[in-house]
């Protein structure tokens, strides 16, 4: 069994908290929501923001309407005695809701109309005035909307006036000489409103924010709901139940030193392929295989650059490693390292060349490469050959850990194929580019055919916001994530070996 260092031990709470993985169904909980807010603030903020304007912009261009009313007063003449006064009493409250009906009528209108010179006619202003008479009450009040405070105040005015002289002809027995015994006094006269009844701009901007928000939370739940990446750790964690042992977050200068861990050793980026390599060490505690297999589920996921640096930082702790590209495909990894890769992995396999010979070493420690050498037209039949399996068997007796850079996954079966005779497949999913379908098809091609997952790393994670890979609760306080991005143009650094 593989001897790691002893400082490793102090790290163990680490694995046992990536190894605790969330399972079981996906119900909501009040955190989930509190995690869509966090995601999606700034839609939520953009569309109340946007609510708010609309209201203030139709406050705005809404003509202002002033209110001004009359109360009036109707009774009915009688006796002195009690009981005619009290049946003088509820006969006016039977009649006063007919009354209030007859305001709106064109022989009330029509006398008010003609009295202020007003060029519209009796149905047009009914639209702009109201009787209303309070339950219990001989109280009628007249109300008028008006986009001109003087006209409001004046209308009420000549429509309670007009009212009267109706509810006096109406009520007159027909041909008498007597008065009509129903009366209309006026107690409070239309007075000229200062302030308009609308808009009301308080409760149109509160309205607008009330709207905007709940847009904006619909909004929200909606493209949570709708989207289908890898975006952190509990997205994984509903596919799989393989542990998180490393985490890179997003860095666009990357590209320009994709092996950190030997350009800036003291980087945080750097710092988190250490971390990642002390992760690493607990999952080769049972005897067995001493190699992984590094792939992911689709291509540009930050494979290549991420097995180079975990080789990088397991040399570094003073361990003989040796890195293997086995991407025949799409072999990059010499030109990554600065290496010659004429003569490789594919010649060992076929006979071609010596093992020895195509061993490459690298850097000061004892780290050597085996590239993929000449690109073979059938690599899924290499990679699953025996002669695989003896040559790894072989080289796992003369190191410490083995690496191996596999293709993707979906694309080609060669990474499943070599994950069976391996410690295990380490996959690699780049957060916000990989879909949870393609993920979640990559962990079933490995079940497929029986190849153990020993663990995901995850790449390109957002350094903020509630998907951000949380660096402080694995035990480095401050140290954030860079990012680890494969990216086929980079130019290999010289002077390597």
């Amino acid at each position: 069994m593989l001897a790691w260092p002893t400082s490793c031990a102090g790290h163990l709470s680490e694995i046992e908290i990536f190894a605790e993985v969330q399972q079981g169904g996906q119900h909501v909980e009040i955190s989930d929501y509190l995690r869509v807010l966090r995601k999606r603030w700034i839609v939520i903020v953009s569309l109340m923001l946007l609510g708010v304007a609309s209201a203030a912009g139709a406050t705005i261009l809404t003509t202002p309407q002033y209110e001004a009313s009359t109360l009036s007063f109707v009774y009915v003449q009688s006796g002195g005695t009690v009981g005619e006064l009290a049946q003088g009493s509820a006969f006016a409250q039977n009649q006063v809701k007919s009354y209030a009906e007859a305001v709106t009528t064109p022989r009330v209108l029509d006398s008010a109309i003609k009295s202020l010179g007003l060029e519209e006619s009796a149905a047009q202003l009914a639209g702009s005035v109201s009787a209303s008479a309070p339950t219990d009450t001989v109280n009628i009040r007249i109300t008028v909307v008006s986009d001109s405070p003087a006209a409001a105040a004046a209308i009420a005015n000549a429509v309670t006036e007009s009212f009267e002289q109706v509810i006096a002809d109406i009520t007159s027995p027909t041909g008498a000489a007597t008065a009509s015994q129903v009366s209309v006094s006026v107690l409070e006269e239309a007075t000229v409103p200062s302030q308009p009844v609308s808009p009301n701009t308080s409760l149109n901007l509160a309205v607008g924010l009330v709207l905007g928000l709940v847009v904006g939370l619909g909004v929200a739940f909606l493209r949570e709901a709708l989207d289908t990446r890898i975006r952190g750790e509990r997205d994984v964690a509903s596919i799989t139940s393989a542990p998180i042992i490393g985490g890179i977050s997003f860095d666009n200068s990357a590209v320009m030193r994709p092996l950190i861990v030997q350009d800036d050793p003291h980087s945080v980026r750097a710092e988190a392929f250490r971390t990642l390599r002390t992760n690493l060490q607990f999952l080769d505690i049972e005897p067995g295989p001493k190699s992984f297999v590094v792939t992911s589920s689709i291509p540009s996921e930050g494979k290549t650059t991420t097995a180079a640096n975990l080789a990088i930082a397991i040399a570094d702790s003073g361990m003989h490693v040796l890195i293997i590209d086995a991407d025949l495909r799409r072999p990059k990894l010499a030109s990554y390292m600065g290496l010659e890769g004429a003569v490789g992995l594919t010649d060992v396999l076929i006979g071609k060349a010596e093992l020895h010979d195509a061993l490459q070493p690298w850097g000061r420690g004892g780290m050597f490469v085996l590239p993929a050498g000449t690109v073979p037209p059938n690599p899924s039949e290499l990679l699953g050959s025996k002669a695989m399996a003896a040559l790894l068997r072989t080289l796992e007796s003369d190191f410490d850990i083995i690496i191996i850079d596999m293709p993707p996954l979906l694309p080609v079966s060669d990474a499943a194929l070599v994950s069976k005779i391996t410690k295990g497949a380490l996959v690699v999913v780049a957060a916000g580019r990989t879909h949870k379908g393609e993920f979640s098809g990559a962990i079933a091609g490995l079940g497929n055919v029986g190849a153990p997952v020993a663990g995901v790393i995850m790449t390109m994670l957002p350094t903020r916001g509630p998907d951000a890979y949380n660096y402080g609760r694995y035990g480095y306080g401050g140290y954030g994530y860079s990012s680890d991005v494969e990216h086929d143009s980079i130019e290999p650094p010289a002077g390597r070996h």
